[in-house]
């Protein structure tokens, strides 16, 4: 696949606006605290949750937001470097698809764990 950012070893398009290079910089590692969080509190749901009467329920969260999490980091750098072709070629910025997905997936799991922690708890 060919690198949206580089032309026979040199950056393609002009040099950006320092300050949106920056900008574009700190997004991408928010997107990587933004996974780390995820897998983060899809390890804590998974270990820390009380039993539930539904088996399977702790891991099936877990894993959704590991998963997502993944997911985030792994099309970060690939996010970020399509907006600095964008910002070096005075293009459009390519719209954030990933972060539906995590606004869906977190909406989801974050919802499905109150019910089970108000009616899935074990007796």
């Amino acid at each position: 696949m060919e690198d949206p950012l580089i032309d026979d070893g040199k950056p393609k398009g002009t040099e950006p606006d320092p300050r949106f290079s920056l900008a574009n910089e700190r997004t991408y590692l928010a997107w990587l605290r933004t996974s780390l969080g995820l897998v983060a509190s899809g390890v804590a749901v998974e270990r820390l949750l009380p039993e539930l009467r539904f088996p399977g329920a702790r891991q099936a969260i877990g894993i959704a937001l590991v998963t997502v999490g993944a997911l985030a980091a792994a099309t970060a750098n690939r996010r970020w470097r399509k907006v600095d072709a964008a910002l070096r070629s005075g293009e459009p910025l390519p719209p954030p698809k990933v972060a539906q997905v995590l606004s869906v997936t977190i909406a989801i799991a974050g919802v499905a764990t109150i019910l089970l922690l108000v009616w899935g708890q074990a007796k």
